[in-house]
């Protein structure tokens, strides 16, 4: 049995002597990892003394649906280094409502590759295949550049710069610009688990609303009594007039919570996030009123298509648009925008005013969007 294990063992000591040691195989897929490129001659894969730093200097972006936006990030060394050195840069991102839910020890990771670069050569994957870049505007530029915002591409995203053995990150998060709206069913209050909120959300061209897009909403003056889901399966109200039925008066103003709940069996309203939509919204003047589907007809006629709440609120924050007249929308109920609260247009302050969902034979004007 020695005489059979001799040979495999001077094979093995062979390997391991620097003559040999060109011998063992290295990993090379030619685009991750080319880390025998960064030694300094000496088979060491980076310097003592020499440390990589990755920052950004702008740690949130906010940015409009359709546009294209730059999310910083910038690497160097301390000390400089004489020679450049092949690096590999990585952006992933986490999904707006994937930050605050709660994970499982044994879930995966909600983290996904969007971009990975090293040299000239760069890949871009799932949505984000064709719509981002590196802007290198000067040495140590990392900044992505996305194209065609969507609306689901806000959350954080981290950049990440590998050198051999050296790995350092920052975070940027990405927002868009936008409204949030309450939404319930045509049924009635509280008739959406979590999926069936974020499908009713996903059908008015909206998203769950993220907790901080509430917040912020409420900050703006938001005042709703009736709680929805948000996002990360969290479930809040806004309120900035305590009063009772809404938390008592007892309690200051501020976003009202359940907490996490049930996804499939609680059932509660939705809040929406709308953010610029690429086209308009406009009025269709007609010289008589029409019902629901005399409404759906008549804005294809025009060349267009029956408008979506969420195109109304988005409209009606970022566009400006202002109409004293009732019209019908896509999902059946009846509003109109004013952004210049004015004598018979509802209230004191500027809003979309909602008749909720009326009968489909009742005549009303219509809002269209092309």
């Amino acid at each position: 049995m020695l005489s059979l294990l001799r040979p495999l063992l001077a094979v093995f000591l062979y390997l391991l002597l620097p003559g040999g040691q060109s011998r063992i195989p290295v990993y090379n897929n030619g685009f991750h990892y080319q880390d025998i490129s960064n030694g300094n001659g000496n088979g060491e894969i980076y310097f003592n003394g020499v440390r990589l730093y990755v920052e950004s200097p702008q740690p949130a972006v906010s940015a409009t649906r359709g546009s294209s936006v730059t999310l910083p990030c910038h690497f160097h060394y301390e000390p400089e280094l004489s020679t450049p050195r092949r690096t590999r840069v990585k952006w992933s991102w986490i999904p707006a409502n994937s930050i605050n839910a709660p994970v499982s020890p044994l879930a995966s990771t909600s983290e996904t590759e969007v971009m990975v670069a090293m040299g000239n050569r760069h890949r871009s994957y799932g949505g984000f295949k064709g719509r981002v870049r590196l802007r290198r505007s000067v040495p140590g530029d990392l900044s992505l550049v996305i194209n065609e915002l969507r609306l689901n591409d806000t959350g954080r995203y981290r950049c990440e710069v590998i050198d051999g053995l050296e790995d350092e990150s920052a975070t940027v998060e990405l927002e868009l610009r936008g409204v949030v709206f309450p939404y319930h069913s045509h049924r009635g209050r509280y008739h959406f688990n979590f999926f069936a909120a974020q499908q009713a959300c996903q059908d008015q061209d909206a998203t769950l609303a993220t907790f901080e897009q509430l917040f912020t909403a409420w900050e703006e003056g938001l005042d709703w009594c009736n709680a929805g889901w948000l996002a990360d399966g969290t479930v809040h109200y806004p309120i900035t007039a305590p009063r009772e039925g809404c938390g008592g008066i007892d309690l200051a103003p501020g976003v009202r919570s359940y907490g996490q709940r049930h996804r499939l069996i609680h059932q509660y309203d939705a809040f929406c996030f709308s953010a610029s939509v690429k086209g308009i919204v406009y009025f269709l003047e007609q010289s008589a009123k029409l019902n629901f589907t005399e409404a759906f007809q008549a804005c294809i006629r025009d060349g267009s298509q029956i408008a979506k709440v969420g195109q109304l609120y988005a409209a009606w924050r970022l566009m400006g648009l202002d109409r004293c007249d009732a019209g019908w929308l896509a999902d059946g109920s009846v509003r109109y925008p004013i952004t210049r609260p004015r004598a018979n247009c509802g209230p004191p302050e500027p809003g979309v005013r909602s008749f909720g969902f009326l009968p489909a034979y009742m005549k009303f004007g219509v809002y269209c969007y092309r």
